[in-house]
């Protein structure tokens, strides 16, 4: 059976994603491929977010899983949007809806970085260490059109960081001081996939 998530070795993972036209917003298109996105991801156990790119599609969108939000503390990310943000409707189990981040901009990062344990839907059975910025604000826009802005500390910052470099060609493996083949499957309960 051929993966749904696009591999390492795929040249769209190498790319950088072009910009989602204002015109396409809320078209029907654009709502299949937030759906495959949405889907893909929901069938990935450790999965927290994917980039259009690991679909096959070089756009520059990432989705954030709902289950994120629901681990996430309340205090640390928050959204500032002048209305408040839809979801993609999937394949979802929890409360949450999975966020849309369409033509996302990293617009602040702490100074402050730590090593993170890292993972890539992308690039099975790997799992690496990858210094990150503890905290990242996105600008993007939603589904629709709103623009928004997202803070986000920790597990959450960790993504936005890795899904912007999908949308720059670069994988969390060009990054990685430490790099390991995962060989105990359990352990990747303690590892972040994006």
């Amino acid at each position: 059976m051929k993966d749904s998530i696009t591999q390492d070795g795929d040249p769209v993972l190498r790319a950088k994603a072009k910009p989602v036209a204002k015109a396409d917003l809320g078209s029907p298109a654009l709502g299949k491929i937030l759906k495959k996105m949405s889907n893909a991801l929901a069938k990935e156990g450790f999965g927290v977010a994917i980039a259009a790119p690991q679909i096959g599609e070089s756009l520059r969108i990432f989705v954030v899983s709902g289950k994120v939000f629901e681990d996430t503390d309340e205090e640390s990310s928050d959204v500032n949007a002048d209305t408040s943000q839809s979801g993609v409707e999937g394949e979802q189990t929890g409360s949450h809806p999975d966020l849309v981040f369409i033509n996302p901009e990293i617009v602040k990062l702490s100074r402050k970085k730590r090593e993170m344990s890292e993972g890539c839907l992308s690039v099975r059975g790997k799992y690496g260490t990858v210094m990150r910025h503890e905290k990242a604000s996105v600008r993007a826009w939603d589904e629709s059109g709103k623009p928004f802005t997202y803070n986000g500390s920790g597990l959450l910052a960790q993504i936005f960081q890795h899904e912007v470099d999908h949308l720059d060609g670069t994988l969390y493996i060009d990054k990685a001081v430490k790099l390991e083949d995962d060989t105990k499957r359990s352990e990747l309960r303690d590892k972040h996939h994006a």
